[in-house]
């Protein structure tokens, strides 16, 4: 019951210096609103960004080793020069099968080759532009491939190479305006595909130019042979293989790829890799990297703000306590313990801080329903709380010193002040 009538004291002392002297009150704290806005707008922004960037990347896939010529990220201080990349050979069928029959960490393998700018035709209509992909019959296993109406490939038109193509929900609109696109003909540098599937419509990414499905399509990876050339100077395939839930961290599938490919290339033990291993979480990391160099520019730019708040909080409890002295000498000659003085006068600081801080974390609110396109703001619990937990020791910093003031005054003294 004390520690609650504490409280409930320090919360009327705190609305009566805001009542009295409101217009002080409000320029002191809003150094704090705008510390907190600051801090809080940017890591709501950068979140809603990382989130975003993220679904558009989800191309890239959960648990998948990449097989490939070069490396996503080049180490610090590699050495290897880029024509030694270049002479690199691409994955090809033969290791695919290898690697499919023999890997015993994996959930799945795909061979997938890739080819952007196709121009599709049906009848009168065409579409440009379009992301044309040659999969083998375990894709679907490793990357997402949401289908909406239809179905993906069988074994058999893998096998055979057949003519058949899954497409994007753009393409179908553009090309089937008036009816479904199931089982409609779409010619492709000059050959004609049959329509088994059409995936889900996924909507404009955040960023203009990140692959999407609506623009994406699928075909047999035989039948992509048959539309493009391969070799070095024509479409190079990219080796996947999703790794199983129990290996998280994909250290025994990444150690056992890069043994089967070693064995499958005939490399000597003192030759050097002359392929590249390639994880989704790569890019994963490179992205948390840049976004916590802005995060930390938040807490610089709303640093000062909060800082110069912090000054004005402790000026407010300054002038408190000079105004209440009288009043606190008759609370300590009534029995009143210093530190029931302290906490008071710090729970006074505590509110003051958290209403400036709450002002800031309503105006972040509010930004988030400003129309940014495609990028979505979300406002998380998480920041929510990071404000009001960085208001709190706002309070407690701004506030200690004068409430230690306070509760160490003499009470013949203090009861003598006016």
């Amino acid at each position: 019951m004390l520690y609650l009538r504490l409280v409930y004291e320090s919360f009327r002392f705190a609305w009566q210096a805001l009542r009295s002297n409101l217009l002080r009150t409000i320029l002191s704290l809003l150094g704090v609103t705008i510390g907190i806005f600051a801090i809080i707008s940017v890591f709501t922004i950068v979140d809603s960004l990382e989130r975003s960037i993220r679904e558009s990347m989800s191309f890239v896939g959960e648990r998948i080793v990449y097989v490939e010529k070069f490396p996503w990220i080049f180490k610090d201080g590699s050495d290897i020069p880029w024509w030694k990349f270049m002479q690199r050979p691409s994955p090809n069928t033969r290791e695919f099968r290898y690697m499919h029959e023999n890997l015993e960490n994996a959930d799945a393998v795909a061979l997938v080759a890739r080819r952007g700018g196709n121009t599709f035709k049906h009848r009168n209509n065409s579409m440009a532009g379009i992301m044309l992909q040659g999969v083998t019959l375990d894709f679907n296993k490793v990357a997402e491939v949401p289908i909406a109406e239809g179905r993906f490939f069988t074994q058999q038109e893998v096998d055979g190479s057949r003519n058949v193509i899954v497409i994007g929900d753009e393409v179908a609109q553009s090309l089937f305006p008036f009816g479904t696109a199931l089982g409609g003909d779409i010619r492709i540098s000059g050959q004609k595909f049959t329509v088994i599937g059409v995936m889900e419509k996924q909507g404009a990414g955040l960023f203009e130019g990140m692959p999407t499905n609506d623009k994406n399509s699928y075909v047999p990876f035989g039948a992509f042979g048959k539309l493009f050339a391969g070799g070095p100077r024509g479409v190079q395939p990219t080796l996947m293989v999703k790794g199983r839930v129990d290996d998280m961290n994909l250290q025994n599938l990444e150690y056992e790829i890069k043994g089967k490919m070693r064995t499958i290339r005939g490399l000597k033990p003192y030759q050097e890799d002359n392929f590249a291993i390639n994880r989704s979480e790569m890019m994963a990391d490179a992205i948390g990297e840049m976004f916590s160099i802005i995060g930390f520019a938040g807490w610089v730019i709303g640093g000062f703000s909060i800082l110069v708040g912090g000054f004005g909080i402790a000026n407010i409890m300054f002038v408190s306590v000079k105004e209440r002295t009288n009043i606190i000498g008759i609370q300590k000659s009534l029995g009143a313990k210093n530190f029931f003085i302290l906490f008071q006068f710090l729970f006074e600081s505590v509110f003051l801080s958290l209403i400036g801080g709450g002002v800031g974390i309503l105006l972040v609110s509010l930004v988030t329903f400003i129309p940014m396109g495609s990028l979505e703001i979300i406002l998380t619990p998480g920041n929510i709380i990071l404000g009001l937990g960085v208001s709190v020791v706002i309070g407690v910093l701004s506030g200690i010193i004068p409430a230690v003031i306070a509760s160490h005054l003499d009470p013949v003294i203090a009861i003598r002040s006016k």
